[in-house]
């Protein structure tokens, strides 16, 4: 059995092949991660061409530093989330504040609060997407297709119990988007580092 602290071997063979400058190695990580890097970026700035920005940006960043992957610190998926996060809210930042600026309007109360919304978002997201697939199924059948906990658990073939705990679960998990994005400078994940 591994130890509880051992990086998932994926993680660690990727970030060496991508220290040893394979651009097969890039291609491999775009491929899994470029859907979640994309989405992650328009949940915060919502702009489509923004985050075609930021996901470039994300990708060449891993490029050019694949050191700056710790696999002690987490999975390589919430790294590229946080590292994805925190472009994206600079590039809001950035840009709310031009916008204020030039409007000669608003303020930085205004623009952090923005901000803490953006992230909210993006933590949910991010937690939603890395959901194990039963309790995604769950709660897309409850919220985005409006049924109870009953018809959820005939769309799905499991009993009443099984469809009420995986939706119970699912809000749990998502309640926590909350409390961490709601923390200056809070990450999508990576062990809660920026």
């Amino acid at each position: 059995m591994a130890k509880k602290d051992a990086p998932p071997r994926w993680d660690r063979k990727m970030q060496q092949r991508l220290a040893r400058g394979e651009a097969a190695a890039l291609g491999e990580l775009y491929d899994r991660f470029a859907s979640l890097v994309h989405g992650l970026a328009h949940t915060v700035l919502g702009d489509e061409r923004a985050a075609d920005r930021i996901t470039r940006d994300v990708f060449a960043h891993v490029w050019e530093h694949p050191d700056s992957y710790d696999p002690k610190q987490g999975p390589l998926r919430s790294w590229v989330a946080t590292l994805t996060h925190r472009l994206a809210v600079q590039r809001l930042r950035a840009t709310e504040t031009a916008a204020l600026t030039q409007a000669g309007q608003g303020s930085t109360e205004e623009l952090e609060r923005k901000v803490r919304h953006a992230s909210v978002a993006a933590r949910a997201d991010y937690i939603v997407q890395s959901m194990p697939v039963p309790l995604r199924a769950a709660l897309e059948l409850a919220y985005f297709q409006r049924r109870d906990y009953r018809q959820t658990a005939a769309d799905l073939g499991v009993t009443e119990d099984e469809a009420r705990r995986r939706l119970r679960l699912g809000l749990q998990l998502l309640s926590t988007a909350h409390d961490a994005a709601a923390a200056p400078g809070a990450p999508p994940g990576y062990g809660g580092a920026a």
